[in-house]
């Protein structure tokens, strides 16, 4: 299943809404961007380099998204959260919380 299959779970009443959605070239579909239209969040999301009719995007906006890539990038890194040594989930969130605050101080 594509992950795009999961964009309905992001706009559920109990989480607060979004103020952009920046996604990566393949949630370009107009039904995906229609849908964050309706909840009044800004699409920052490329176009295909096939695209008729591009569709701008805020490139600095989407170019904040390598940091959120590169954190995932590096907690792949650490084969403790890797692997998910950490069996119970508050273990685990307190090893996630534990590299984020190793990442901000580095």
């Amino acid at each position: 299943m594509h992950d795009s299959q999961a964009i309905p779970v992001l706009f559920e009443p109990d989480l607060n809404a979004p103020l952009a959605v920046v996604a990566d070239k393949a949630y370009g579909s107009k039904a995906i961007r229609q849908q964050i239209a309706d909840e009044g969040a800004l699409s920052v999301i490329p176009s295909k380099s096939n695209a008729k009719i591009p569709i701008p995007h805020d490139p600095n906006l989407y170019a904040m998204r390598n940091i959120v890539e590169r954190f995932f990038c590096k907690m792949k890194d650490m084969r403790r959260l890797a692997t998910r040594f950490e069996k119970l989930s508050r273990n685990f969130l307190a090893m996630l919380h534990l590299f984020a605050i190793r990442q901000w101080c580095n």
